[in-house]
């Protein structure tokens, strides 16, 4: 199963606030904040919506199309991608914009407040998905993650018109998007990725009822935190992921990245739902303890082990014969 991943290309700039949110915001004055953090800690990793699931992706052992707009900066950041299994070859190259930068400050309590540069991402709107396919023999599923909203639009449309499946991941940009732009993005896909309060703001602002939203997709995918996941299709049961225990809880960004990562690859060995599930939640727990969306390794004995401990062994030796880790 041939999957590329469209969406953005980024570095993070990852800051920790000792303290809480909550606690500096005044209730009566929230509609002229201005608020200054002294952080304790910066650090600079990999990321992108789409990088970190394409690293996810290849960690696993597969080898994902990645595809979205980056600056000439780009060339370590496209090395240790492909080192890790991503086909890079459909990455654009701006000749006039730095890759896109992520600065996210995060509190005790895994709160976060984050701002994102476009960049190069910009130009994403610019690339075609056609060659894409060409190039790979023809792609079975194209997920469409946070882009340049005009981009998400494009490669959307373009996923109608070709009949190629594609996932709708709307995620960051659904506080940008109006009610008629995230209809377009949701109204066909074969998967929607959410979290339990993107879920709520989907049918806010599209003013469809969570039943409406279901009837429009073919599988409704909502991740839950600690909660673990639930997956949905119009007239079936719902089914809920238990989440994967944590050995510690160290920064949440990049963790619905990884759970998509797991989920993809799962569909991409023609696994069942649950199973896809099951990867999805136990990826996302890799990154949750580590710092940066990319700083995990998934060592094939060790991830089968943590897997078998959650789900069972019946369920891991589902597993075993595709899960073809890139450390040992």
């Amino acid at each position: 199963m041939r999957i590329a991943v469209t969406g953005s290309i980024a570095t993070d700039h990852l800051m920790t606030f000792p303290g809480s949110f909550g606690d500096q915001l005044i209730a009566e004055q929230l509609d002229r904040v201005s608020l200054s953090f002294l952080v304790d800690d910066l650090q600079i990793r990999r990321g992108g919506v789409a990088a970190n699931i394409s690293f996810g992706m290849g960690c696993l052992g597969l080898t994902p199309v990645l595809v979205g707009s980056v600056g000439t900066d780009f060339a370590d950041y496209r090395s240790w991608l492909e080192r890790h299994g991503v086909d890079c070859e459909s990455v654009r190259i701006s000749e006039l914009r730095h890759t896109a930068r992520f600065l996210c400050t995060t509190d005790e309590h895994h709160n976060q407040i984050a701002s994102f540069y476009t960049g190069a991402m910009s130009e994403a709107r610019e690339i075609e998905l056609q060659p894409v396919a060409d190039r790979v023999g023809g792609l079975d599923l194209v997920l469409i993650s946070p882009n340049d909203p005009d981009a998400m639009i494009r490669h959307t449309e373009e996923c109608r018109e070709r009949g190629i499946p594609f996932g709708a991941d709307c995620s960051q940009q659904l506080a940008r998007m109006d009610g008629e732009e995230i209809r377009k993005l949701v109204d066909g896909a074969a998967y929607l990725f959410t979290n339990d309060y993107e879920k709520a703001l989907v049918e806010q602002k599209t003013g469809w009822s969570d039943e409406e939203v279901l009837s429009r997709v073919g599988v409704r995918v909502t991740t839950l935190g600690p909660k673990g996941a639930r997956i949905d299709r119009q007239g079936e049961p719902s089914l809920h992921i238990p989440p994967t225990p944590e050995l510690a809880k160290v920064d949440p960004t990049g963790v619905g990245d990884a759970f998509r990562a797991g989920f993809l690859s799962g569909l991409a060995w023609g696994l069942s739902l649950e199973r896809c599930g099951q990867l999805g939640n136990l990826t996302a727990t890799y990154v949750l303890e580590h710092v940066g969306g990319q700083e995990y390794e998934l060592g094939r004995q060790a991830f089968l082990e943590r897997f078998a401990s959650a789900y069972g062994a019946s369920a891991a030796a589902e597993i075993e014969a595709r899960v073809e880790c890139r450390y040992p």
